[in-house]
């Protein structure tokens, strides 16, 4: 393809299903929605981890997980592993990044060129208390449920700025001879569920579809999902008015993301750039919105690990709409081949593939991976997706399958079921050519342990404390204590 300008455009937990364009009846997101119309859409995209610090670190290197150690949101990625940033930078190829980054800060060298207010860990290491994963202190998510509604945030700010530094950037390199990758990340919709007034009032909470499994009675009755409920204190249910509140608060904040997003895209246009830039849009995970008694991320069900991924530009197929699963990590081998730089001898053995060309073939199966050793999860769970099916291993937990086709909502687990013992048995050995799972769950708690080691231990690692969300640029991290287990 010819080398052209790449605005990766990235959003914080994303729940797929609300944009206009993948289906959503109600949600208002214009700005996506438009670039959808004159790109292609994937149907199929997923994280392969659904949490922010290994989502991104995944990204960035185009390698999974438990191939660069970034198990959690306690271990970032600290460029010690080859990026496609540091990629560009080695070819003359500018690579430039605004807002949320989530790596280790800290004059690490990520390989970008720039980094324009940079959001990263909190002191250089993050949520450490994540890291513990036996019998950890248990967190009590329920006020940021409670709070959700109409106001003002520090991600809202911060976010306005995100767009006001992109669209500075951009007429700063309008007239640039060789091709430039700007990476902009905004930290919406993740939580806090505050949103802006005005937009707030756009949704009645009593109006709002719900998500799959929401109400206690229909909740999926499995191990590794009980647990994340306790840990998290989900359970008991939410009274209605308080998830549908919390519902409104969340579209209201999508769109206000579309919005920041569209001023961007609006700047390209007035700029002339729109010919010789492409642009992709995606989240590093999605958002339960309390479907299954679970807010947040950290499952591999559809409203956590799926993630919306639109791309457009010179040569994209208009209106298209790919079926073929990717993932994040074929974002490395897609960037690089955008602006014209080249792929290395070290990156022969990436697992991702270019999505130039998957965009322009016809649809094919293909199966993607995900994996979770992170906070609220007693042991690793992995995910396959292809086009059919998706299987879900839990170390010493039952599995899950799901015939996506006929139960794209995934109610129905197939995984007892005498008839789906062969698809099991077939996924499972797929799994396995990929990973041990058993050995990469205990190399992630060896790795985590010895992170609490290193800060002093189990006990002083409990002291410091937590956050429910990373603090922006000149933001105090507000730490609190977390109950044992």
């Amino acid at each position: 393809m010819q080398p052209t300008n790449m605005l990766y455009i990235i959003s914080d937990q994303h729940n797929r299903n609300l944009l206009g364009c993948y289906g959503h009846p109600m949600v208002q997101t214009p700005n996506l929605d438009r670039l959808a119309e004159r790109g292609t859409r994937f149907a199929n995209a997923y994280t392969n981890c659904p949490i922010c610090v290994p989502a991104r670190a995944s990204l960035a290197t185009g390698r999974y997980v438990h191939q660069i150690g970034n198990w959690d949101n306690g271990q970032p990625y600290d460029g010690s592993v080859s990026s496609w940033h540091h990629r560009l930078r080695e070819q003359g190829i500018h690579a430039a990044s605004i807002g949320k980054l989530h790596f280790q800060g800290q004059s690490a060298d990520h390989g970008f060129g720039e980094e324009i207010e940079p959001l990263n860990v909190v002191d250089g290491v993050g949520d450490v208390l994540g890291c513990i994963r036996d019998l950890p202190p248990f967190r009590n998510k329920r006020p940021g449920i409670r709070e959700a509604g109409p106001g003002d945030s520090t991600y809202l700010q911060y976010d306005q700025r995100n767009a006001n530094n992109a669209i500075e950037w951009l007429r700063a390199h309008q007239n640039d001879e060789k091709p430039w990758c700007l990476f902009l990340s905004f930290v919406c919709p993740h939580p806090p569920y505050i949103a802006p007034p005005d937009l707030y009032d756009i949704y009645d909470p009593d109006e709002l579809p719900m998500p799959p499994q929401w109400h206690a009675t229909d909740w999926p009755d499995h191990p590794a999902m009980d647990y994340f409920r306790r840990f998290f204190t989900f359970d008991p249910q939410f009274a209605e008015p308080i998830i549908r509140q919390m519902n409104a608060a969340y579209y209201a904040v999508c769109t206000y993301l579309d919005r920041q997003i569209g001023r961007v895209l609006n700047a390209i246009d007035e700029l002339g750039l729109g010919d010789k830039t492409h642009v992709i849009y995606t989240s590093d995970h999605g958002e339960h919105l309390g479907g299954r008694g679970i807010y947040g991320k950290f499952t591999m069900y559809e409203e956590s690990v799926a993630v919306p991924f639109l791309m457009a530009g010179p040569d994209v197929p208009a209106g298209k709409v790919v079926a073929t699963p990717v993932s994040l990590i074929d974002s490395f081998p897609t960037i690089v081949e955008a602006v014209g730089a080249q792929q290395t001898a070290a990156d022969a053995d990436l697992p991702g593939e270019s999505l130039w060309a998957i965009a322009q073939d016809g649809n094919r199966d293909r199966t993607v991976f995900g994996e979770y050793h992170a906070v609220g999860a007693k042991h690793g769970a992995y995910m396959l997706r292809n086009l059919q099916y998706k299987y879900i291993y839990y170390v010493n937990d039952p599995p899950q399958l799901f015939d996506t086709t006929v139960d794209p909502d995934e109610c129905h687990d197939l995984a007892p079921l005498p008839d789906s013992q062969d698809v099991l048995e077939n996924l499972e050995y797929k799994l396995r050519e990929i990973i041990d799972p058993e050995a990469v769950d205990a190399r992630a708690k060896a790795a985590q342990k010895a992170t609490i080691d290193a800060l002093g231990g189990k006990e002083a690692v409990i002291q410091r404390g937590a956050f429910d969300n990373s603090p922006v640029p000149g933001e105090a991290p507000a730490f609190r204590q977390h109950g044992t287990q």
